[in-house]
């Protein structure tokens, strides 16, 4: 691997350990080298691969094991271009991920506190907007986010039932930051914060639905296409 000379290391640290999975430098189950010699390999530091490993292990790429280092999970592209049984994929995920969401900002709507909502409001600014670039990092702001809208609604299962589709989910906030498919603004996700805030749960109900509609909309066209 090539030293990096980006300003935002760690997402090119990432970019640059994710393209050697994908390609097979370590196989499935085989081990990592460990965090120096990969900030070797790549001329950042430790902390950066700390922070890329992290951010693969969110990705399913990777996983660590305590006390024995990082392991491949997944060599798995996931980036590879929509194609149509992707689209028609896409989509269904779409509408998982608006049932669970839904009904999570319903319950959050009821069952939130003063704290929860300075919560979520914290990981907005801090998701921020997409300006290109960095699209791993931006993707897990954001992720953090609606994992929290879904923690707030208090219900053991659906939280459980999200982490587990967390990667699914990820790849579709990937999804909205490419040319062909709307990325939800930062007004859409305000909405839905107000309307738990306002713990009104049809207000909450309806500001997830219009954040969902634009895109499964395109995804419509894109398959009728």
């Amino acid at each position: 691997m090539r030293a990096l000379t980006k300003t935002t290391l760690a997402d090119t640290a990432v970019e640059a350990i994710r393209n050697e999975i994908i390609a097979q430098r370590w196989l499935v189950g085989e081990k990592l080298p460990n965090e120096a010699s990969l900030s070797s390999m790549l001329s950042v530091s430790r902390g950066t691969i700390r922070e890329a490993v992290r951010v693969l292990v969110s990705q399913g790429f990777l996983e660590t094991r305590q006390g024995s280092g990082t392991y491949v999970l997944s060599t798995a592209d996931v980036s590879r271009p929509l194609d149509m049984a992707r689209r028609a994929g896409l989509r269904d995920r779409f509408e998982a991920r608006l049932a669970l969401e839904v009904e999570a900002a319903r319950l959050a709507a009821t069952r939130h506190s003063p704290a929860v909502v300075s919560q979520l409001r914290a990981l907005l600014a801090a998701r921020g907007n997409y300006a290109g670039g960095g699209k791993a990092a931006f993707v897990e702001r954001d992720l953090a986010f609606h994992k929290a809208v879904v923690a707030a609604s208090q219900n053991r299962a659906m939280i459980e039932i999200y982490e587990f589709f967390s990667l699914s989910i990820a790849e579709t906030i990937a999804a909205t930051l490419g040319e062909s498919i709307p990325e939800p603004d930062m007004q859409a996700h305000i909405a839905i914060v107000d309307a738990i805030e306002a713990g009104d749960p049809e207000a909450a109900d309806s500001a997830v639905r219009r954040f969902m509609a634009p895109v499964v909309a395109t995804l419509d066209r894109l398959l009728m296409s």
